[in-house]
């Protein structure tokens, strides 16, 4: 399993995500952001895909909204990348998202054939088994799709929460201080990132 988890945009670590992604190519996934409106949304995924273009990795952009009536095509758009880039928004857009296109059920079989997954803030939340100890952070109700439920169940790749912008200039950062009091009294596995840092994993998660 190869994941590259940063607090926020790509880190500090750049060096090991050129070398675990290559050249590419690599497919963002925006979704994320899909409750912002325009042109603020289109915005920020540039930023984000340039972030990564930067460092001399091909990206494509991969909107799970057009795999929503087509789950069944989501493997084959996404055979030909080395790995994913997930960016940060709110995690429980980003959840319902990969729900309705089938990218939750997929995430397996691409992490076990050596792909990699790398993202930051909601695109690192939404790896956790649970996603109670952010709902105070991300409204758990944005609904862009009219899914008509919030998913609090997590993609379960780490044993953890992982807590982001801890202590950082992040204008979450002091929310993130009450999801860590929180996740204390109530025996939430954690784990804070502040920004800049990047949790490597290559190999066995549990770290």
């Amino acid at each position: 399993m190869k994941l590259y988890l940063s607090s926020f945009g790509v880190g500090d670590s750049t060096a090991r995500l050129s070398e675990m992604m290559g050249t590419g190519p690599v497919a963002m996934i925006p979704n994320a952001m899909d409750h912002v409106g325009e042109p603020d949304r289109t915005l920020s995924n540039e930023r984000a895909r340039g972030q990564i273009e930067a460092l001399g990795i091909e990206v494509e952009e991969i909107d799970l909204r057009d795999f929503f009536d087509a789950r069944g095509a989501l493997p084959s758009a996404l055979e030909p990348f080395a790995g994913v880039w997930v960016r940060g928004g709110n995690t429980f857009v980003l959840r319902r998202a990969m729900s309705l296109s089938g990218f939750d059920t997929l995430l397996p079989d691409l992490l076990a054939s050596g792909k990699v997954y790398g993202g930051y803030s909601a695109g690192v939340c939404v790896l956790a088994p649970s996603l109670e100890g952010i709902g105070r952070v991300d409204d758990p109700d944005v609904d862009p799709y009219g899914l008509g439920r919030t998913i609090w169940e997590g993609l379960a790749v780490l044993p953890y929460l992982v807590l982001p912008h801890y202590r950082s200039d992040h204008p979450e950062s002091r929310a993130i201080d009450g999801e860590v009091e929180y996740c204390e009294r109530h025996g939430i596995a954690f784990r804070t990132l502040r920004d800049g840092e990047v949790i490597v994993v290559d190999g066995d998660p549990d770290v």
